[in-house]
């Protein structure tokens, strides 16, 4: 089995700044692709950044020049830097990765982790 602890979520002022962590660990042969999710009350969780192994990212329109993935393969560790926050960044971040188990691939989720941008 994979686990997927997330942590660095909080509440912060507009303007202001997180960071994110995700760590993978259990019975991982690697990693393929990396991501951020989140899910506002009453909509549907979306993609918010993801990293490949091979450092390729991509953005929401909506976090693009704002937010900064990255990924740490020898820790297992995706980070999602989040500046210059909005109200409307306010959900709850999932972490998720594709994991090899050898042969096959198994993507994974974290508990989620709650961020709060007060106006």
């Amino acid at each position: 089995q994979v686990q997927l602890v997330e942590s660095g979520g909080g509440l912060v002022q507009a303007g202001g700044s997180l960071r994110l962590s995700c760590a993978a660990s259990g019975s991982i042969f690697s990693i393929n692709a990396m991501g951020w999710y989140r899910q506002a009350p009453g909509k549907q969780r979306e993609l918010v950044a993801s990293i490949t192994s091979g450092g390729s990212t991509k953005y929401a329109d909506s976090v693009k020049g704002r937010f900064t993935i990255s990924r740490d393969s020898a820790k297992n560790t995706v980070y999602l830097q989040m500046n210059s926050l909005k109200p409307e960044d306010t959900a709850v971040y999932y972490c998720n990765a594709a994991v090899r188990q050898v042969v096959y691939v198994t993507e994974y989720w974290g508990q989620g982790t709650q961020v709060t941008v007060s106006s």
